[in-house]
């Protein structure tokens, strides 16, 4: 069975081979250049042979030409901290313009997934380009508090904002059709009942995600939605059009069995990147990833971790996490 005809009929609840797996991760430094990242994601891709590959570029590629900048300073996400805002004032957000896609930090991104589809060419797996929503992009261009305040104290302001950054991401979804991706992972960091409230959510997040997920070409036959953080909103964003969903289910509620309940397609995740991956032993990996697909019957289910696997996790466990759907059960 390919790696696609896996992932369809896992998303179908048909029954499969085996349970597909994959991880993906930050590639610090490398995420500069679109030929550095390409290569890393490719090697990892052919070291591992994950049913599909997650390309997974700085958080600033989409707001880069905005005016902010950033910098990595060892976080073991591969994250990198922001040490420029481009907007400081709440009028700042009327001021944005829409970004050319084709130039830029966006053209760049363009150009690596080009280059990692070429490096994969003879491979089945297939490839998700990372777009984060508008309320994250704002999020990076602002700072989150200040993105807080602005959307109590100015909303006006900020829905302008929202809708300019909507529409350079609208260009850019239109210029990803030219690439040789299956679909994108969507990542939402706002949904969170710790962030803020669903009434907030639905105003100032929901909408511009629902444009953007609509405007998906019907070519890409997998699109995951990533709610990161604790707490997420999964009931009210199990309707969005996707065709899996990826979260912390290791750490926060809802668990696998009850979120796979609240949505009809595949659910992605039961490993946790910290306890699992990252502190825990091949043992524990293999023995956490058979409890996970036993939860959850071994349908509509991905094995992977809830976010990025960290930079420095031991490579043995990472191994574990892609043998353990090979052993009896998984």
């Amino acid at each position: 069975m390919d790696k696609r005809d896996r992932l369809t009929k896992t998303i179908a609840g048909e029954p499969t081979d085996r349970v597909p797996v994959s991880l993906w991760r930050h590639w610090p430094g490398d995420d500069q250049r679109a030929a550095d990242l390409a290569r890393s994601v490719v090697e990892f891709q052919k070291t591992y042979d994950w049913d599909f590959v997650k390309v997974t570029p700085a958080s600033s590629f989409m707001i880069a030409d905005y005016g902010v900048q950033d910098e990595w300073q060892g976080n073991l996400e591969g994250t990198r901290a922001y040490v420029k805002r481009a907007v400081t004032r709440s009028l700042d957000w009327t001021e944005l313009r829409p970004l050319d896609p084709t130039r830029g930090s966006l053209g760049k991104q363009l150009d690596c997934l080009n280059l990692v589809g070429e490096g994969l060419k003879d491979h089945d797996a297939p490839i998700l380009a990372t777009v984060f929503s508008p309320l994250a992009q704002a999020k990076n261009i602002a700072g989150n508090d200040l993105l807080l305040r602005h959307l109590r104290t100015h909303p006006d302001r900020l829905h302008t904002g929202l809708n300019t950054i909507t529409e350079t991401t609208l260009r850019f979804i239109e210029a990803l059709k030219r690439t040789p991706i299956a679909g994108i992972f969507y990542a939402v960091q706002h949904a969170s009942y710790d962030v803020m409230s669903e009434d907030e959510y639905r105003t100032f997040g929901l909408p511009y995600d629902r444009k953007i997920l609509e405007a998906l070409p019907g070519k890409w036959w997998f699109n995951m939605l990533h709610l990161h953080g604790d707490s997420p909103m999964f009931k009210l964003c199990s309707g969005l059009p996707v065709q899996a969903i990826n979260w912390h289910d290791q750490e926060t509620e809802p668990d696998l069995a009850l979120g796979k309940s609240l949505f009809n397609l595949a659910v992605c995740g039961g490993l946790s990147r910290w306890q699992h991956v990252h502190h825990g032993t091949p043992n524990i990996v293999r023995e956490q990833a058979r409890a996970a697909i036993q939860k959850v019957g071994g349908r509509r289910f991905i094995l992977s971790t809830g976010c990025v696997t960290m930079i420095t996790s031991p490579l043995s466990n990472i191994r574990a996490v892609r043998e353990a759907v090979e052993q009896p059960g998984g």
